[in-house]
């Protein structure tokens, strides 16, 4: 992984479901997941959309970083359809950011041709939302 940071939040989740990092620095993430048969959704090889969806999310609180992040809202675009076998590579962008809420924008491409975009709201909460 490139960048000078860490992760702070997530740091349980699995990369077979969601992806690895590939970068992270202050308020950007890069994120990649290997499509795998498992996340097939029909006989044709169609990868279901709520693993796109989970790697858009992951790398959304990669780019926010905090060890309380949880996702508020989502404004999102299923652009072209995921195989399996191919590799999904998310880049997530902090566009603003006031207080505890931050808007993280995030594309999901495939090769170069972008597959899914997204607006996140996130937000940092003072303690862990199960506590």
């Amino acid at each position: 992984m490139t960048g000078s940071l860490l992760p702070t939040t997530h740091q349980c989740i699995s990369p077979s479901l969601v992806g690895a990092p590939l970068a992270l620095e202050p308020g950007k993430a890069v994120v990649e997941l290997v499509t795998i048969e498992s996340m097939v959704a029909d006989p044709h090889g169609l990868v279901h959309g709520g693993f796109i969806f989970g790697l858009a999310d992951y790398a959304a609180m990669l780019a926010v970083n905090e060890p309380t992040v949880v996702l508020g809202a989502a404004q999102t675009r299923f652009l072209a359809p995921v195989s399996a076998g191919e590799t999904a590579t998310a880049t997530a962008v902090v566009i603003s950011s006031e207080k505890n809420r931050y808007q993280v924008e995030c594309m999901v491409k495939v090769a170069d041709k972008a597959v899914f975009s997204g607006e996140f709201t996130c937000f940092v909460l003072e303690k862990h939302v199960l506590s």
